[in-house]
């Protein structure tokens, strides 16, 4: 059984018609599943194969077993953000990513909403709070970018906090890398169809049905807002020395795999294996705003 509160209807306009949504309804209307894998400009026809998958991401998660050591042997750190539109696959990628770490040095970082006592304090003072010590790798479940994107559609803070938030996190941030912490910032970027296709999904499935909130069904039809907020997002903070790391994950297979293979490239950790890294795809994941248009 399904507990969940009656979704009432959604009015959107998309590909310049205006569509109800009842997420609520079983079946999922046509036009959605037919575009839903190719929405938002995805490169692919079909899925990469679950086999092909497994084979891949096998090797891949035995290659940051060991980064763990390394990070161990060195007291290096790491810190890796993964933000995106709702039901872009960030809980996912993460599960995958971390799968294989000893949890006593890679943990998952996932907010709940600021308590009273956190509103009172400097803005990124919880976030740090749970930055890595030596030989830590951290990933975040969202993270303080909640104020570039969520929190200014949604009205959770002021226009006034917006703005110094775009305007402080590239030096926030500049901080974190003069510490010498590698830092990685995803995007996960999906199609409108795939994202209402993810939502339907997870409300019929009593497994998934806790991953899908009120407001997720109320940002539907802001999904303008959220573009504009993510673009600005993108060219205020994509920095050469923190970039935005942009994931095309209508196919939550390949963004995974991507993502992966991306923190590899990066740390030149002992015993690294580049064939079994092998090659990110230029098609799924690139830098920084250019790579969405």
């Amino acid at each position: 059984m399904v507990i969940f509160p009656d979704i009432k209807p959604v009015e959107i306009e998309i590909g310049g018609k205006k569509r109800s949504i009842d997420i609520d309804d079983p079946k999922l209307p046509d036009w959605v599943d037919d575009n839903a894998l190719s929405s938002g400009g995805f490169p692919y026809e079909k899925k990469i194969d679950r086999d092909e998958y497994d084979e891949q991401l096998k090797k891949l998660q035995v290659e940051l077993v060991k980064v763990q050591y390394w990070l161990q042997a060195t007291g290096r750190r790491v810190i890796a953000v993964y933000e995106g539109r709702d039901a872009a696959g960030k809980g996912g990628t993460i599960f995958v990513t971390r799968a294989y770490l000893n949890p006593r040095s890679a943990r998952v970082v996932a907010l709940a909403k600021p308590t009273e006592t956190e509103q009172g304090q400097w803005y990124y003072q919880r976030y740090v709070a749970q930055f890595p010590t030596a030989g830590e790798f951290v990933l975040f479940d969202r993270s303080w970018y909640n104020r570039a994107v969520v929190e200014p559609v949604m009205g959770f803070c002021t226009p006034e906090q917006y703005e110094t938030f775009l305007e402080e996190t590239p030096h926030f941030e500049r901080m974190v890398l003069n510490d010498h912490i590698f830092f990685f910032k995803f995007w996960l970027d999906i199609g409108r169809e795939m994202q209402i296709k993810r939502f339907h999904d997870r409300r019929h499935d009593p497994l998934k049905t806790w991953k899908l909130s009120p407001m997720d069904v109320a940002a539907l039809n802001k999904w303008d807002d959220y573009t504009e907020k993510r673009n600005r997002m993108l060219h205020k903070t994509h920095t050469e020395r923190a970039p935005w790391t942009v994931v095309r994950a209508n196919d939550k297979r390949r963004a995974r795999l991507n993502a992966i293979r991306h923190i590899l490239e990066r740390i030149d950790y002992d015993g690294r294996d580049r064939s079994a890294i092998g090659e990110v795809d230029d098609k799924i994941l690139g830098s920084g705003p250019k790579f969405l248009k």
